[in-house]
């Protein structure tokens, strides 16, 4: 089974942001990150108690909880060592966010996570099983996805579909 770990977009969310979360886990989801770093803090902290009442320690917070780094050069992925994984973004072009980039692609994906000692999981554009099985072809430690769980759907068959070939 993929590792695969949900970031949020409540703006890109198809159905309401709670729903979408638990049916991530339900579906595979190994852990949620909750992104919504647009909102006030208290709203956002009232948002993690909510999921974090329905998913438990499967929710952190970027800037609170979040044990991992988001990387997008190697420079930033060998500052990253100490960190127990990494995402690298953007592997291919993403619909979550258009123009962000250059896509490193699967030449750079394999180069970059033989280049340091922590497990890397690809991000952006990573939105078909075959997307992910190339990813982990090329080393990835597994997937990072936002907008193709926030837009599905059945957000839970979704993760199964990436996770389960």
């Amino acid at each position: 089974m993929v590792n695969l770990i949900a970031f949020t977009d409540r703006r890109q969310a198809v159905r309401p942001l709670d729903e979408v979360v638990a049916a991530a886990v339900d579906g595979g989801a190994r852990l949620v990150v909750l992104r919504e770093d647009d909102l006030p803090d208290e709203e956002r902290f009232a948002l993690a108690e909510r999921l974090r009442a329905l998913i438990g320690d499967r929710l952190v917070l970027t800037g609170v909880d979040y044990p991992g780094r988001f990387c997008h050069s190697i420079e930033e992925l060998d500052a990253a060592r100490d960190a127990p994984f990494a995402t690298l973004s953007p592997i291919y072009p993403t619909r979550s966010k258009p123009g962000y980039g250059p896509p490193i692609g699967l030449a750079g994906l394999a180069r970059l996570c033989t280049a340091v000692p922590l497990p890397v999981y690809a991000l952006g554009g990573v939105d078909t099983p075959q997307r992910v099985r190339d990813c982990l072809a090329e080393g990835a430690a597994g997937v990072a996805v936002m907008g193709a769980i926030m837009r599905a759907a059945d957000p839970a068959r979704t993760v199964k579909e990436l996770i389960t070939w």
